[in-house]
């Protein structure tokens, strides 16, 4: 009886709770931020390329501090300096990670790279946790400072060139997934295929095919072919008859084919991410063209609804009369832009090429004409002179 009433009383409590949050969710939908002048000033702070510049310069700071902290006599010496510059580090990010929850707190914990930041951001405090409340002889101590260097990742929140590649390898996982598993498979039998030839305790090669486990090592060595004329030496010292033809066919297949497929999967991949990354390059430099145009013709035309607007109260008998005197204002460096396909930027680019080629022409042509006028002079030069008549040669 009163695990009946204890169960009626816990539906009671949940479609309470339920009530309460299918009140509450259209409230919060409805909630609307009051401070979107500041929100957008932050926004554009954290935007800006002043921004990015002190993030990266505090990240390479850090990374070359941390690289002089490696030296114990560096850090006895410079152990004020280091310290002030970790606390440096430390506000900057904690201040960056702040800024930009409280630009967008929802649509943040959606982007992977800001994930990343938060990772690394709870990373930099471990060692200060562990100090604090485990005491300096912690067992793992060391290892939550060696993981410090993490830090430098975020760079890669700043590089859109490091972003590309990294949506390079992402787009290869399955291929190149594909890739190792056909070399696992052939590891695999040529593993057991070398522990049964050359894995005897007695007379094999105990050491390298002794057991399956020890064969994969002995394999992955000979597939990146890092010291493999001295593991062939060490079987044909035991003169096994098919150790060489065994070692040519798994360098063949494993390094020859499947290492250089692997490569040719990364390259191919790295190149349509390259390609896809220079389109969206010239695809946002458009877009800014376009915006400042915009913004031009939109100030254009509030010049003319301004002269509009004083035409009203002006002493011109006409608005061509109103151009004209506004006409006589302009300067050289003022900026017009007109639809005419005589003005765009294409007919331009095209026009002086255009010219370009007219003027080569006429170069080539110049020249040619040159030759020819040199070349008659030459033959004229060689025509045989006629002979004077007599009739002149007697009066002289």
């Amino acid at each position: 009886m009163s695990q009946h009433r204890h169960q009626s009383l816990l539906k009671v409590i949940s479609s309470s709770l339920i009530a309460t949050s299918m009140e509450f969710c259209p409230a919060f939908k409805k909630f609307k931020r009051k401070d979107d002048e500041f929100r957008s000033f932050v926004k554009k702070v954290i935007m800006s390329r002043f921004f990015k510049l002190i993030m990266i310069s505090s990240v390479g700071l850090n990374a070359f501090f941390t690289a002089l902290w490696t030296s114990y006599d560096i850090r006895y010496r410079l152990f004020r300096l280091l310290e002030f510059s970790e606390m440096f580090f430390v506000s900057i990010c904690t201040s960056e990670l702040a800024m930009k929850i409280y630009v967008d707190p929802t649509e943040y914990w959606k982007d992977g790279y800001n994930m990343l930041d938060v990772v690394i951001f709870i990373i930099m405090f471990l060692p200060y946790v562990f100090r604090k409340f485990l005491g300096k002889q912690f067992t793992y101590l060391h290892i939550t400072d060696g993981i410090q260097s993490l830090r430098i990742l975020k760079l890669i929140s700043y590089s859109r060139g490091i972003r590309t590649m990294i949506t390079a390898v992402g787009q290869t996982v399955y291929t190149v997934a594909s890739v190792l598993l056909l070399l696992f498979l052939l590891m695999y039998i040529f593993g057991v295929l070398g522990f049964c030839l050359f894995g005897s305790q007695d007379t094999g090669d105990y050491d390298n095919w002794g057991n399956l486990a020890v064969a994969f090592f002995t394999l992955f060595s000979l597939a990146t072919v890092d010291g493999w004329t001295d593991l062939q030496k060490q079987l044909d010292n035991r003169s096994f008859a098919l150790s060489r033809a065994f070692t040519i066919v798994f360098i063949l297949l494993a390094s020859f084919i499947f290492l250089n497929m692997f490569v040719g999967v990364m390259i191919m991949h790295t190149e349509d991410s390259i390609k896809k990354f220079e389109r969206e390059l010239m695809l946002e430099r458009k877009t800014t063209i376009m915006e400042q145009k915009q913004v031009i013709l939109q100030r254009q035309q509030e010049e003319v609804s301004r002269l509009m607007h004083m035409q009203i109260n002006a002493d011109c008998k006409s608005f061509s009369e109103l151009v004209e005197n506004f006409k006589k204002t302009l300067r050289h460096t003022d900026p017009m832009v007109l639809d005419d396909f005589g003005t765009s930027l294409p007919f331009i680019d095209i026009y002086f090429s255009t010219l370009d080629y007219q003027d080569m022409t006429i170069h080539k042509l110049q020249e040619l004409y040159y030759e020819i006028a040199h070349v008659l002079g030459l033959m004229l030069e060689d025509l045989p002179q006629k002979p004077q008549p007599l009739e002149k040669v007697d009066e002289k």
